[in-house]
């Protein structure tokens, strides 16, 4: 296994910080952090540039937050500077951590994503009975340091950038690693990167595909299937993670199987309840704020576009029609 050498230089190099300040401040360009290092961008390059070269950066503390998304979530936001330098080594790690993943790990990569993911099992639901559906418990915050790292430099030898790697990783106190660090989605996928292989690979899992804490595998046995359960907790306690007892179960695929906001059928995909009484909910908050005058139609609208987005992957023009007939304003 090739592990890299001389990436730090790469990293901390004036045009790769540059680029990662433009990706950093996509759609947040006028939020105050970014416009006030927008105004001395070139001076803020140079000090975080030194900063890094002389490791003396410090990571900036962590803002947290909930979120419903549609279960809840602690999310962990850095101040942008820190999130900047995320960037710049996520520029240089991510194509050499990408090529080592298995073809259907679908999170958080170039040309993948849950769309592609969607289609996959459907895909595979296709050609097969039973699918496997594995949910890696608290994945993220159950996530060990120690495991971590020694899964990083099996891929990289460079000393100032496992630096930089483990300030990351120790960022927080607890175990687990934040959502919402952009380090965290590749460190996500490189955590349960052997195991996708091994499945692959010694177990011989031909239909199988791996989104962030789901492991799926489909086969026309299900008591195959069964031993497969057994395969991927047994490993998981070597990563020092369990699998969620109540999410880990085998189906038939002509009963339709929910994943990733779809019930996905062979035949065809609809919108799952939870999300549609999420819309609705959502709808009545929002006619209410439109009526105290806090909000524009035009907001609304911008609000409810990303859903409709996500229902039109699913069979659902009648849903659409019959949810947004009676808002004259709302084009579903």
């Amino acid at each position: 296994m090739k592990r890299h050498g001389n990436l730090f230089d790469k990293l901390c190099s004036f045009e790769n910080l540059l680029i990662a300040v433009r990706k950093a401040q996509r759609g947040k360009r006028f939020k105050p952090p970014v416009s006030a290092f927008n105004l001395n961008f070139e001076n803020e390059i140079l000090k975080l540039q030194k900063e890094l070269q002389d490791q003396t950066y410090q990571i900036g503390c962590y803002k947290q937050f909930q979120i419903y998304d549609p279960k809840k979530r602690l999310i962990s936001a850095l101040p942008y500077r820190d999130r900047v330098v995320q960037h710049a080594l996520c520029n240089i790690l991510e194509p050499i951590f990408d090529r080592s993943f298995v073809y259907d790990t679908y999170a958080c990569r170039k040309d993948k994503g849950s769309h592609k993911a969607v289609n996959r099992f459907t895909e595979f639901s296709q050609k097969n009975s039973f699918v496997l559906k594995c949910d890696v418990k608290n994945y993220f915050a159950s996530i060990d340091h120690d495991v971590l790292f020694g899964l990083i430099r099996k891929k990289t030898k460079d000393p100032q950038a496992l630096w930089l790697i483990k300030l990351i990783i120790n960022s927080t106190p607890s175990p687990g690693i934040p959502i919402g660090n952009l380090a965290s989605q590749i460190f996500a996928n490189l955590y349960l990167n052997e195991l996708d292989h091994y499945l692959k690979e010694t177990v011989k899992c031909r239909y199988y595909l791996h989104y962030m804490d789901d492991l799926v595998v489909f086969d026309d046995d299900k008591n195959k299937l069964n031993d497969i359960k057994e395969i991927i907790r047994k490993y998981l306690i070597c990563l020092k993670l369990e699998l969620h007892t109540d999410k880990s179960q085998s189906y038939s695929v002509k009963q339709g199987v929910g994943f990733l906001g779809y019930k996905i059928y062979p035949t065809h995909r609809l919108v799952i309840c939870q999300n549609i009484r999420r819309l609705r909910k959502r709808i009545k908050s929002y006619l209410w704020l439109l009526q105290q005058k806090v909000i524009t139609k035009k907001k609304i609208i911008c609000s409810i576009q990303s859903w409709i987005g996500y229902a039109m992957h699913a069979d659902s023009y009648n849903l659409r029609r019959r949810i947004f007939a009676q808002y004259e304003f709302i084009e579903g």
